[in-house]
């Protein structure tokens, strides 16, 4: 990363600090963001699509895919796991191959040794987590993080340009989030979603909820956790979100399902 470099917007005010990030593919900055709602302060790594300051571009706004722990995304040295996304690669190739079209892709730290936390919107037992901060999330990215955006980005409003997803605890806090704000997000990421976490209380949330974003993209591995009886107990949790997703009418276009053969919670 390079030094700290402050960029004026239209008119007076000037624009937050941001870190260029030298390591990664396309240009992602970095912004120190705190958080009322939370009461501490993480990254924002925000990931510009190709042409975005083009001059052509100027007027062009762009739609927003919002990922959970952010620190995990683009390098894989700032990875709580050692292993990154590589949500850069991938959103530039993508994007140039028209695949998808032109987005920001906004990586959401985690709070660190607050993750569980703020992840878990339940109390739970196993593990004994009492004292949560998950329902304060969806506050948090509609009331802090998106306004943050529309103010420095040229984003595009709207379910239908806006994205949200995460992987386990980060997929259960995105789910959360859409099932608790019906019509705020229109596309939903969930990458092995821990949905055993409080006992399972989000799938039996989950019966209730009228409205699901437009589209769902919900996968988990065979192997998960390592041990025969939990990595079935892992899949039939998620074969039963499905099920609830396709009664509220999602269809094979709206929701799709994979249980990936193997594959660990990695």
């Amino acid at each position: 990363m390079d030094e700290i470099q402050r960029t004026k917007k239209k008119g007076s005010q000037p624009a937050p600090s941001v870190i260029h990030a030298d390591a990664a593919t396309g240009d992602l900055r970095l912004h120190q963001f705190q958080s009322r709602i939370f009461r501490n302060t993480r990254f924002l790594r925000v990931w510009l699509p190709p042409g975005y300051d083009d001059p052509a571009n100027e007027g062009t706004h762009y739609p927003v895919l919002y990922l959970n722990d952010g620190q995990n995304l683009f390098e894989a040295a700032l990875s709580f796991t050692g292993v990154e996304w590589q949500v850069d690669e991938t959103g530039d190739r993508l994007i140039r191959e028209g695949t998808v079209p032109p987005m920001l892709i906004v990586g959401l730290d985690n709070g660190g040794k607050e993750r569980i936390r703020e992840y878990m919107p339940h109390r739970s037992l196993h593990p004994v987590i009492l004292r949560v901060h998950g329902t304060r999330f969806p506050s948090f990215l509609f009331k802090e993080v998106m306004p943050f955006m529309a103010q420095n980005y040229r984003v595009a409003t709207g379910p239908e340009n806006t994205g949200l997803g995460g992987s386990s605890l980060g997929a259960l806090i995105s789910l959360y989030t859409a099932a608790v704000r019906p019509g705020m997000i229109g596309r939903l990421l969930l990458e092995s979603p821990s949905l055993w976490a409080s006992n399972r209380q989000i799938i039996r949330q989950s019966r209730g909820v009228k409205r699901w974003p437009e589209r769902i993209f919900l996968a988990t591995g065979t192997h998960e956790v390592g041990r025969k009886d939990r990595d079935q107990s892992v899949v039939d949790d998620v074969r039963e979100l499905a099920g609830i997703l396709r009664r509220a009418g999602l269809d094979e276009k709206r929701l799709r399902i994979v249980i990936d053969e193997g594959a660990t919670h990695h």
